[in-house]
């Protein structure tokens, strides 16, 4: 190919599936091989990026797919007419949610590209507004049904990624979608010995199972996240399946990276479907609700915010129970349509010293009571008064450490940074002490 000639095409695809099946990772990963067949190789891996957690929309977990490929302008129409026949083939447009959008993009990512897709991860956007936008950029659009995909589509291909990871998707064969999946359990366990920490979330600890597996009639075999291309191949490679492999494909991702969290905003400007890390002090202590959700409030001096443990994150909860009023935290999380926080860690900075106070021992061991108001304390056994003594005060011992404490892999967001990628020599990590 002339390099003088060649057209740089962004690709962008998302909400192709739904609930009762289908990946827009597996539509990716069908759409590069048939180019493959045709001679044209992506740039570099595909992406998979993920949005606001919070879209009252989303299919499952708001993921947006994108690839780049150099072309000449004789296959620019070739690759775009391959896109939206797989697209049409194979996305699930009975899904109530489902809602596909296709965006072709020629040449650089801008800027204000960047901006929108950084804005599409902390808010939600409307169909209108990213459509205006795509027109603004000079993007070719495409709409199925109310086509909401082109949302994260522009996202997928404008992200800069400052931080990243990569997920190795194994496929199945179509007769076995809906079905049980057949995965040795004990290769897997293998497998997070030999690639843990540089793999991650593939074990969750607390229920000590293998957590590779979705739970959804979709195409998705299993996944691997890692820090690099080349470790989550070989994880891939050291897990065992009973199964066929249609395929599998390796993915770049901001997942498990913290993007969907803004900093150093004050309670009092936080906003609902917003995702927060905050200083804050405990100043409610806290308390169980039926269904076995934990509640406390916090403060950083502008507002009252409060947080909530969700039954879901299991065992954190009894950490966050072991909180009391003058603790100081640092808290990651999002803010539901109740305005209240859903906890996804948080690092405990200063444990507020909390004291019990007791009557006075007397000399001959028993402990002394009450004399009456303003008159001291008298020994129930010897009769000895002390008239001028105060309750002595003893500190209690808090079953707790500062450090970073966080759900468990279960309970985790696909954006939320595990505690093993983010601690420092000068940080404790507490993940696992449920």
């Amino acid at each position: 190919m002339n390099s003088e000639k060649s057209i740089k095409l962004h690709v962008g695809i998302d909400d192709t599936d739904s609930a009762e099946g289908m990946c827009t990772t597996y539509l990716t990963c069908i759409i590069l091989r048939k180019l493959e067949e045709l001679g044209i190789k992506p740039l570099d891996y595909p992406r998979l990026i993920r949005l606001n957690p919070f879209a009252r929309y989303k299919t499952r977990g708001n993921g947006a797919l994108s690839f780049v490929v150099n072309l000449t302008s004789e296959e620019v129409e070739l690759v775009e007419n391959i896109v939206l026949e797989y697209v049409e083939k194979y996305a699930m447009f009975d899904g109530i949610n489902t809602n596909p959008g296709v965006i072709f993009y020629e040449g650089e990512v801008t800027e204000e590209m960047r901006q929108y897709a950084k804005s599409a991860i902390y808010s939600i956007y409307t169909i209108e507004y990213a459509e205006e936008f795509a027109k603004k950029i000079g993007a070719k659009y495409h709409k199925f049904k109310k086509g909401r995909g082109i949302i994260g589509a522009i996202a997928a291909i404008s992200i800069e990624l400052t931080d990243q990871t990569f997920e190795c998707l194994a496929y199945r064969i179509p007769e076995n979608y809906g079905t049980k999946r057949q995965l040795d359990d004990e290769s897997i366990f293998y497998m997070n010995e030999q690639t843990y920490p540089e793999t991650f979330d593939n074990i969750d600890i607390e229920e000590n199972y293998a957590a590779i597996e979705p739970h959804t009639p979709c195409p998705v075999l299993y996944g691997i996240r890692g820090n690099t291309p080349e470790i989550v191949e070989k994880a891939h490679n050291l897990v065992k399946s009973y199964e066929e492999i249609q395929d599998y494909c390796i993915f770049k991702t901001n997942q498990h990276t913290d993007m969907h969290i803004q900093y150093n905003v004050k309670i009092k400007d936080m906003v609902n479907t917003g995702c927060y890390s905050f200083d804050c002090q405990v100043i409610q202590a806290p308390y169980d609700i039926e269904g076995g959700h934990v509640f406390f409030k916090v403060s950083d001096g502008t507002d009252v915010l409060e947080c909530a443990a969700f039954e879901p994150t299991k065992s954190f909860r009894d950490i966050v129970r072991k909180l009391c009023v003058g603790d100081k935290l640092t808290i990651y999380g999002g803010l539901n349509d109740n305005h209240t926080l859903n906890i996804e860690k948080f690092k405990i900075n200063e444990i507020e010293p909390q004291y019990t106070y007791k009557n006075p021992l007397c000399e001959c061991g028993k402990r002394m009571k009450s004399a009456g108001k303003n008159k001291g304390f008298k020994c129930p056994k010897c009769s000895k008064r002390l008239r001028d003594a105060d309750k002595i005060k003893e500190p209690i011992s808090r079953d707790i450490e500062c450090g970073f404490y966080e759900v468990p892999t279960e309970a985790r967001r696909h954006l939320a940074k595990p505690i093993i990628r983010i601690t420092t020599g000068a940080d404790k990590i507490l993940s696992k002490k449920y």
